[in-house]
């Protein structure tokens, strides 16, 4: 059976003296795949502790449970989840940056918590087992991951929704999430738009362009895909059939007889629109004298971070508006609006789904709202009609619905008199329609699809070129005594790109490998580049490496002068194509034309990437009809177009030294197009 690490903020269990299992969201959806997978859970057990027994004690209760606590005291919760989490990422994932809050600390304990995760997974994991990462609170967990065992298969699922480009480049640490879940090897999102956002942010952030279901990055592969979640319907069947379900709808259909009932079921959540939704209904009542007699709108909401002085002020605003609504529109026989603020029982739910004649669920935004896919499980008979938010996730399923705007509050009004209004014989085809979808996409759905697509597209490139059978190979040659050479490629290969070039000067990492290399007698390094000399000569002189400065022209050996490695070559084509360069970088802001010895480079990395690639391929088709009879070849990099001379380039210069050394062993490091990175390595093995 497959074992299944699934990893969360939250373990499915509530910790006290009696221990129980949770009935939270994820825990609801993944109950239906206990018979085909074996669980591990990891996750925080909800208790802030301090000292090392506790810890045991906790550890010891769960272990039965099949669970293993992430240990976090009540500084790291108040930070990593209440700070960072739910003020910081939370309200600007729903593209509310008003309340988005940052501080450095926050993020300092948020990192250092992904941390704790990180090693209590090596602590389970094996390479046969599927890691499934859950929501905003571990986006930096998949690369902590990668780091620690390249070979995980490492699955992130995101339960909000993803935002437009524009609203996610205004968090501080955009390019540390944005990294962190490119460490996964499957993304998964409820919808197309928040994959597409994805893509969006990944290539104008982080300078990575797509496929629309793979981003190619550092040697590697990280698919995403829509997977929408559903709800557990096997619980809901099994609820209403129940004795406890007919007996509470019973009841229901008693105190509400005669009634037309509206309900509203949402945590108590600035996202989920509900003072709007309440003006909505303010409107509806207004414009709808006959309807407050036979009218009731029954609105739950479910308490929720109580402890964040947003919530705390909107609990305020929700109760002004009801305590208005009601003073002004209650009659002697009937108060139109009853206010819930509580949990309610999942048999009463039931309940009042059945019963409701409309369900209005209006977020301002949402990752996904199962209320309306529990409301329509709850009509078998098709009897309802939903309202629904076009600003929620499940709108991209569930169209047969009375889509609305939620900001606009006479539509809202409107549709709740139409959904009141509809003809039976439309709404119990609309309904019938959606419950199939509900149904037929259930959770046990999402869940297997989502696991299934993880362990196929876990094959990832790491695995194909081996790179632990590479190592030990190159291990055994590189320890015999004969006279080696390294050639290693500057940028995408010692160093990945950045958006500003210059940005992109060599790590203390590997300036230390020089060192450690340098020491050997039986090893020539090269650094070879497009870049050029005064560069290459800042940052590697003094480190024992031959340096070959602008693809081979000139040629540094260790202590010496440079000296050129190509002479008498014709330069007259530059005037023409710097005409060209010139011309496309005043009609394209971010551009800049680079002029070297022997190449011209146009660079658009700091351009919009889009607008960037189509000036860029326009520009060749301009280039392309200049450049006959031209001693000059064409070079579209990564952002950058480079002009430059056939005499030139980095393979004749690499056969040069071949010619003139022995070398035993050659090893070249290079980057190319389809890796974006130093994993395409060609080795060269040849003896005299």
């Amino acid at each position: 059976m497959q074992k299944i690490i699934n990893v969360s903020n939250r373990l499915p269990i509530s910790y006290g003296k009696v221990i129980k299992k949770s009935s939270g969201g994820l825990v609801s959806a993944l109950k239906g795949l206990g018979s085909d997978f074996e669980f591990t859970w990891i996750g925080w057990s909800g208790v802030g502790v301090e000292t090392e027994n506790k810890k045991k004690e906790i550890e010891k209760k769960l272990a039965t449970f099949n669970c293993h606590p992430v240990h976090l005291s009540k500084k790291d919760v108040e930070a990593y989840y209440d700070g960072f989490s739910n003020s910081s990422l939370w309200p600007l994932l729903h593209y509310m940056t008003v309340y988005s809050n940052y501080d450095d600390w926050w993020y300092e304990v948020y990192e250092k918590v992904n941390g704790l995760f990180c090693e209590e997974i090596i602590k389970v994991a094996t390479e046969d087992d599927l890691i499934w990462i859950h929501d905003y609170h571990l986006m930096l967990l998949p690369r902590l991951l990668k780091k620690k065992n390249p070979r995980l298969r490492v699955g992130f699922f995101l339960h909000t929704p993803f935002p437009s480009y524009e609203v996610f480049r205004c968090h501080p640490k955009r390019y540390e999430l944005l990294k962190g879940l490119l460490g996964a090897n499957l993304i998964g999102f409820h919808t197309f738009g928040y994959l597409r956002h994805f893509r969006s942010s990944v290539l104008r952030i982080l300078g990575l362009e797509s496929d629309i279901d793979c981003i190619k990055h550092l040697g590697r592969e990280t698919h995403v895909g829509v997977y929408p979640i559903g709800i557990n319907w096997d619980s809901f069947k099994e609820a209403l059939k129940s004795p406890e379900y007919k007996k509470q709808l019973e009841q229901y259909s008693s105190n509400y007889k005669n009634k037309k009932i509206i309900l509203s079921v949402e945590r108590l959540d600035y996202t989920k629109g509900i003072p709007k939704r309440l003006q909505a209904i303010d409107k509806f009542l207004a414009d709808n004298r006959e309807s407050r007699e036979h009218v009731v709108f029954i609105f739950i909401t479910v308490p929720s971070r109580g402890e964040v002085d947003e919530y705390q002020q909107l609990i305020e605003e929700v109760e002004g508006l009801v305590g208005r609504i009601n003073g002004r529109y209650a009659t002697l026989t009937n108060s139109p609006l009853h206010f819930i603020h509580r949990q309610v029982d999942f048999i009463e739910l039931c309940a009042l789904y059945s019963l409701a004649n409309v369900a209005m669920v209006t977020p301002l935004m949402d990752g996904m709202n199962l209320v309306a896919k529990e409301y329509i499980a709850c009509k078998p008979e098709g009897d309802g009609c939903l309202i629904l938010s076009e600003f929620a996730g499940s709108a991209q399923e569930l169209f047969n619905a009375v889509l609305v705007n939620p900001y606009h509050i006479n539509e809202v009004s409107k549709a709740i008199k139409t959904a009141l209004e509809l003809p039976d014989k439309d709404r119990r085809q609309n309904m019938q329609i959606m419950r199939n979808t509900v149904i037929s996409n259930d959770a046990t759905h999402w869940g297997k699809t989502f696991i299934k697509e993880l362990k196929d597209k876990s094959d990832f490139l790491e695995k194909k070129i081996s790179p632990i059978d590479f190592q030990s190979e190159m291990v055994s040659k590189f320890k015999s005594q004969d006279l080696k050479a390294l050639f290693l490629d500057y940028d995408g290969t010692i160093r990945e790109f950045e958006i500003r070039p210059e940005a992109a000067t060599p790590t203390a990492d590997f300036l230390e490998c020089l060192k450690r290399w340098q020491k050997r007698k039986d090893l020539d390094i090269y650094i070879i580049s497009g870049r050029k000399k005064d560069f290459l000569e800042q940052h590697f002189d003094g480190y024992g490496v031959s340096l070959i400065a602008e693809h081979g022209f000139y040629f540094k050996p260790p202590g010496e002068a440079w000296q050129t490695l190509v002479e008498g070559f014709n330069t007259d084509w530059k005037k023409k194509i710097l005409e060209i360069f010139e011309l496309y970088s005043q009609s394209t802001p971010g551009s800049s034309v680079e002029i070297k010895r022997t190449s011209l480079v146009w660079h658009y990395r700091k351009s919009d990437p889009e607008f960037g690639k189509w000036k860029a391929d326009e520009m060749l088709g301009d280039l392309t009809e200049v450049i006959s009879n031209m001693p000059i070849e064409i070079h579209k990099g990564n952002k950058i177009i480079e002009v430059r001379s056939q005499h030139v380039n980095k393979g004749m210069a690499v056969g040069k030294f071949l010619q003139e050394k022995n070398y035993k062993v050659v090893l070249c490091a290079v980057m190319t197009k389809q890796t974006n990175r130093c994993l395409a390595i060609m080795m060269i093995l040849f003896g005299q």
